[in-house]
């Protein structure tokens, strides 16, 4: 007779490895406290060869302290543990593979350390799984990635494991939830530990065990753009959005992606945008971090409603005081979730508007290059159109019609997926390429498909200092690539461009040039700039905005 199955292996192996920290540290526990020096001994105690660990390594917020921790393991006692993360910032990130601790990785960016990754994974020293956007990730953990232990970090955690997040939350509502709703492990770092919490964000018995950290965790700054720095050129093109694309389909709900492009619009909502009487039309709610660029636009009352992915630092006063703009707590600080925000910017959103480094003649676009293997990050879910969606908007509607023309279709609306790139990087390497670096790097890493960021199917516009492409109104293939070709200047692609059939996509609207639209190249200054300093934000936040040092300069 067979022996009755069991149906809490999980939680019998979670007992175990409770048994084990207790028996190796209980004197040193104060309730779920243990203190850093002995952060070592309890990873040996809780994790086992082939771990599924999730280690905090947010866009902003990063779990450094048990990083660190991790990397100083002994690889004969923990090893080949499946690293789960939603971006590889820091050196130790990849310093656990170098050493023989992991050797598993799924991820969705990697930013920094692009570079080093691409060298592990062509060594063999580290095996990509996938390269997620990161609602696939969060996705996952719930279905067949779900962690068995989970490394994070908070603001602060009171005597009995409470977790107090504070406005840089992120992940952690999501890490948490899949690992301790699984019988994982649930490991925090947090920068104090106090009596009472301003408010709880995760309760105690969700967390097994809370280290105080010798230093507060890591927080980059990753959304701040000194408005200096803004060029005549992004001025121009800024001006081409706002009147060619945020005007025309009435955009009131969107997404911006990091970048000098994108503050050059949020800086010109007060000025330019204004006085095209747009106040009130476009732009009212924002699925995005508290952009410092968006100070002046929020005081003039263009912006209604922002909710974040993260936080950004030096803007925790500025957003204390203004409660009806960003989602606060009634402790005055916000709580940012960033599986939520992608979803909203997902789903809520009638337009995603960021930058790439390459687009080839379809309309795709990628991040990832040769030597450098940066992942995707949100942006793929950002610039996607949601096939679920089925509420209506203006834009939307308007979006879907022109798709749409003249097919025998059943109607139905689309989400506007702008790319917005000067027609030469950096070192002058060209944005637009007959074909995209995704296609090597995927037979480099023996990747099952090139690592494209956003595809060109879901992409409705480009935009570079020559003009706007809309692809919603090209009616074949060919259409679709003179379009291109006809924005991309002097790329070595612009040059190709048939100039007759270009023309005549001028002549259809197709491509619009800043003359098309009325704009007066010679008033593209930099005087149209709501904020021309860091100094003018402070100014334009009342001296409620605090950037971090390395953005002062007065």
């Amino acid at each position: 007779m067979n022996a009755p199955a069991r149906w809490d292996t999980l939680q019998q192996n979670r007992a175990q490895r409770l048994a084990r920290a207790r028996q190796q540290l209980g004197a040193l526990f104060d309730g779920k406290t243990l203190p850093a020096a002995h952060i070592g001994e309890l990873l040996h105690a809780v994790l086992e060869p082939g771990d599924r660990v999730c280690l905090e390594g947010n866009n902003q917020k990063q779990a450094d302290f048990l990083a660190k921790a991790l990397t100083a393991l002994d690889p004969a006692r923990v090893h080949d543990l499946h690293i789960l993360q939603s971006v590889l910032a820091l050196p130790e990130h990849l310093d656990i593979f170098d050493k023989g601790i992991a050797s598993k990785l799924d991820f969705s960016f990697s930013g920094p350390q692009a570079g080093r990754l691409a060298k592990l994974a062509s060594a063999g020293k580290l095996n990509i799984g996938a390269i997620h956007t990161y609602l696939e990730l969060y996705a996952r953990y719930f279905i067949d990635l779900t962690p068995r232990v989970a490394l994070v970090a908070a603001q602060a955690a009171d005597r009995h494991g409470n977790l107090y997040t504070g406005p840089n939350t992120e992940d952690t509502p999501t890490i948490i939830e899949a690992t301790a709703f699984k019988a994982g492990i649930v490991i925090a770092q947090v920068n104090e530990i106090v009596d009472v919490l301003p408010r709880v964000d995760i309760p105690s018995d969700w967390v097994d065990f809370v280290v105080e950290a010798p230093t507060p965790h890591y927080i980059e700054p990753l959304f701040t753009r000194d408005p200096a720095l803004i060029s005549e050129i992004q001025v121009l093109m800024a001006m081409m959005a706002i009147k060619g694309i945020y005007a025309e389909y009435q955009v009131e709900r969107l997404n911006h992606g990091i970048g000098f492009d994108t503050a050059a619009i949020e800086l010109l909502l007060p000025t330019y945008a204004a006085s095209l009487g747009l106040k009130g039309k476009i732009a009212r709610y924002w699925a995005l971090n508290p952009h410092p660029a968006l100070i002046p636009a929020i005081e003039a009352g263009f912006v209604e409603s922002i909710h974040s992915f993260g936080s950004e630092l030096g803007m925790e006063d500025y957003i204390r005081a203004r409660p009806d703009i960003f989602f606060v707590g009634p402790d005055g600080s916000m709580r940012s979730n960033r599986a939520m925000s992608q979803a909203a910017g997902h789903y809520a959103c009638d337009m995603f508007i960021g930058s790439t480094l390459q687009i080839d003649l379809q309309g795709n676009s990628s991040t990832a290059t040769l030597g450098r293997i940066a992942g995707f990050g949100g942006a793929p879910n950002m610039g996607a159109d949601a096939r679920g969606r089925r509420h209506a908007s203006p834009a939307w509607l308007k979006a879907g019609q022109q798709a749409r023309a003249g097919k025998n279709q059943i109607p139905r609306g689309q989400k506007l997926v702008v790319q917005m790139v000067e027609t030469f990087r950096e070192h002058m390497q060209p944005a637009f390429v007959e074909t995209l670096d995704a296609w090597q790097l995927a037979e480099q890493a023996k990747m099952a498909i090139p690592p494209v960021m956003i595809y060109g199917d879901d992409v409705t516009h480009i935009l570079t200092e020559e003009g706007i492409a809309n692809l919603l109104l090209c009616r074949s293939d060919e259409e679709r690539e003179q379009a291109i070709r006809g924005v991309a200047g002097y790329t070595p692609v612009g040059l190709a461009r048939d100039k007759r059939m270009v023309e005549n996509l001028r002549d259809r609207g197709v491509i619009q040039r800043a003359e098309d639209l009325g704009i007066d190249k010679r008033s593209a200054t930099r005087d149209l700039l709501a904020a021309k300093s860091m100094k003018d934000l402070v100014r334009a936040s009342g001296g409620l905005y605090q950037p971090p040092k390395r953005f002062r300069n007065w």
